[in-house]
């Protein structure tokens, strides 16, 4: 008679395999194997006072104070809460190492067991798998948690972490300020520069070409050439009058070697407001480029001073800074793991996997039949 596999005996063995196996291995894991682990959490935000607040529990932080959260720098700390920089400044010495190597966590648990080894990037493993940070992008909170074996390692490795996302935001903050000051003090010597380079240029030009202002010069002429003008006028007048009624008037000579003069000095003040090479119309197109780009260059650098006292009032204020929610927390009890709760879902999920594997078995032998 030939063995059929899917009798009744195989079925009956089901259960064991997956419901009463399973849930043993699981008692015995939860009841008498697994460590305590204790959970601290510690909440913080990072605020900055130039960004529009958020909405929520953020909006509600900020309060009256006009800060808001600063996002990019909570994700920057979480980077490096999350980076090897940060296990190696919390294990100096080894101190992270000789909270999870106690020799009273269960094998299963314990660093640098089961033939996994101890290097330092198995620790940044082990490191991330328990410390977390998680920042909601709504609130912009971020919560920090760490699980250990004992409540005071839990405790004092996330104030070390906490302290250590402060220093990192404290140090971006400084980097900013001193880049903007830097900034500054570069605009403020570039605005220096071009001032008198400016000046200079404008200087030289008035003493090579012996002006001072081609304008109020000008002006100076016209108001000396309308002067003279009148005066050769009324020379002129006068001169008429004597020769109409007294040709031999002993004055006219005089009147005439006047009326002369008056005319060369008219003619030599005109020839040195308009014409020529030299003359104050040529000079002041490029008078005129000069004072614009003397006068410039000194608006510039008044702005340039006023942007880098600015900066540096800015810079005495604290730009961006982590304001603690919740301090890292000792916990009285461990809160994983979850022993009974553990033991029934492996009980719930071999008991489903019972009741399916029963089925497929049952479809098989009644094929098989």
């Amino acid at each position: 008679m030939k063995l059929n596999p899917f009798n009744g005996k195989w079925s009956n063995g089901l259960f064991p395999l997956f419901v009463v196996l399973p849930t043993t291995v699981a008692t015995i894991y939860f009841g008498l194997l697994a460590s305590d682990v204790y959970v601290s959490e510690a909440k913080f935000v990072v605020h900055s006072p130039e960004k529009p607040a958020v909405s929520g529990i953020g909006a509600a932080l900020a309060g009256a104070a006009g800060i808001s959260s600063a996002g990019n720098e909570a994700f920057a700390a979480k980077a490096y809460v999350e980076s090897r920089d940060a296990l190696r400044s919390i294990d100096k010495n080894g101190a992270f190492r000789k909270a999870y190597e106690n020799g009273n966590i269960w094998i299963g648990q314990r660093f640098g067991t089961l033939g996994f080894g101890d290097s330092f990037e198995q620790l940044y493993k082990y490191y991330l798998n328990k410390v977390k940070i998680d920042t909601d992008v709504t609130t912009s909170i971020s919560t920090l948690t760490v699980r250990a074996y004992s409540a005071e390692d839990a405790r004092i490795i996330n104030e070390q972490i906490l302290r250590m996302a402060e220093n990192t935001i404290n140090r971006m903050n400084e980097r900013s300020r001193a880049d903007m000051v830097k900034f500054a003090l570069n605009e403020v010597d570039d605005a220096k520069r071009q001032s008198r380079e400016a000046g200079a240029a404008l200087a030289e030009f008035r003493n090579r070409r012996g002006v001072v202002d081609p304008e109020l010069q000008a002006t100076a002429k016209l108001q000396a050439i309308s002067q003279l003008q009148d005066k050769l006028i009324t020379a002129r007048t006068q001169l008429n009058q004597l020769r109409r009624f007294t040709p031999m008037n002993p004055q006219i000579p005089a009147i005439e070697t006047q009326i002369a003069t008056l005319e060369s000095e008219i003619a030599s003040q005109s020839t040195s407001l308009t014409g020529g090479s030299t003359s104050l119309a040529a000079n002041s197109a490029q008078y005129q480029r000069l004072f614009v780009e003397n006068e410039f260059a000194d608006k510039q650098l008044a702005v340039a001073l006023a942007s880098l006292q600015e900066a540096r009032n800015d810079a005495r204020r604290q730009q961006v800074y982590v304001q603690r929610i919740a301090q890292p927390n000792l916990p009285d009890s461990p809160i994983e793991p979850l022993r009974l709760r553990g033991i029934l879902a492996t009980f719930a999920l071999g008991l489903l996997a019972w009741g399916i594997a029963s089925m497929l078995v049952a479809g098989i032998r009644e094929h098989a039949q």
